[in-house]
């Protein structure tokens, strides 16, 4: 193949290639057009390379890529209330769990655990059928 000619940087490791990621079919290389040879990060193959060293020290609140404050884990506001069926008539209730843009609200941001997001879902949907709840907030 072509590949086997392209000239390699000195401090380059043995498969690796000093070209974009484009080979000699068309541009179409392995590496999907995007980003290039590079393992990802900093340094990549070169001899002193790497990550250049923090200044914060270890990872703390308000350091320079840390939080400014604490965050509470969130709990499942259904499994405290101890609620097993969320009843799709309950419009106070979903409207907590859709955003402005009328989106269901993903389980990350609210909190709630995976059996609860299912039904919550479920609900939204059958209240937005009927409609108790709008679609979309235009």
């Amino acid at each position: 193949m072509a590949d086997e000619n392209v000239q390699k940087p000195a401090g380059a490791p043995e498969g690796q290639s000093s070209g974009g990621g484009q080979s000699s079919g068309g541009g179409q290389g392995s590496s999907g057009g995007h980003g290039g040879g590079h393992s990802g990060g900093y340094g990549g193959g070169r001899p002193g390379g790497g990550r250049p060293p923090r200044q914060g020290g270890p990872r703390g609140p308000g350091g320079p890529g840390g939080r400014k404050f604490f965050r509470r884990k969130k709990v499942c506001k259904f499994c405290v209330e101890k609620i097993d069926a969320i009843p799709y008539r309950d419009v106070r209730l979903l409207q907590q769990f859709v955003a402005e843009s009328g989106k269901i609200v993903p389980r990350r941001l609210t909190g709630v655990c995976t059996p609860h997001q299912r039904r919550l879902s479920r609900a939204i949907k059958v209240a937005r059928n009927i409609a108790l709840l709008p679609f979309s907030n235009r």
